[in-house]
């Protein structure tokens, strides 16, 4: 089922178990942001302005690489890019996309400038409005390994728990919607 975003100018279906954080706390006005109840896991909706010096093939990587510099992750060795795809047209329920990426990648960061490093995969789902000078960005973030002295450690506890795969994400982007381009300014 779709769940509004952006006071309903944009819809996608967001994964269960999801819980829309600006309830908890203050989210900055271009973003939508979700966590998953009984993991570390995350879902980042951005509203970025169009990067025009970037080419289509390269603009994933480059919002990958400004991500792992607000992350701290910048230091060689602390991030690498897995594979970027580009998302076919036909598969996906926003015609006004110029382009849409999928960028695989891991990123060493540390929660809230603790000395700690988890290895986290970011899925980044990257789709190219120019004609709205907007590119939207869908950040996934899924920990692959948290450290014992991180406090994400006792969010993660040792029960079975259903946590959203790669296929999540990739329904998610596929079922982002535009409903008014008004969002946009």
């Amino acid at each position: 089922m779709s769940q509004p975003l952006f006071g309903g100018a944009l819809s996608a279906v967001i994964p269960t178990k999801a819980a829309d954080i600006s309830e908890l706390r203050e989210i900055p006005d271009n973003q939508e942001v979700f966590a998953h109840t009984q993991t570390d896991q995350s879902i980042i909706i951005e509203l970025l302005e169009h990067q025009n010096q970037v080419e289509d093939s390269q603009a994933a990587r480059y919002h990958f690489e400004d991500l792992a510099g607000s992350n701290k992750a910048s230091a060689t060795g602390s991030w690498n890019v897995c594979g970027v795809e580009q998302l076919l047209q036909s598969q996906l329920s926003l015609p006004e996309c110029g382009s849409a990426w999928l960028l695989s990648g891991a990123q060493l960061v540390s929660k809230f400038n603790e000395e700690a490093k988890n290895t986290v995969n970011i899925h980044l789902g990257l789709f190219r409005l120019p004609q709205y000078s907007t590119d939207i960005l869908v950040t996934f973030n899924d920990p692959v390994s948290i450290s014992h002295l991180s406090s994400s450690s006792c969010a993660v506890s040792g029960t079975a728990v259903a946590v959203w795969t790669l296929q999540d994400f990739r329904t998610l982007l596929q079922s982002l919607r535009l409903l008014d381009p008004g969002v946009f300014g």
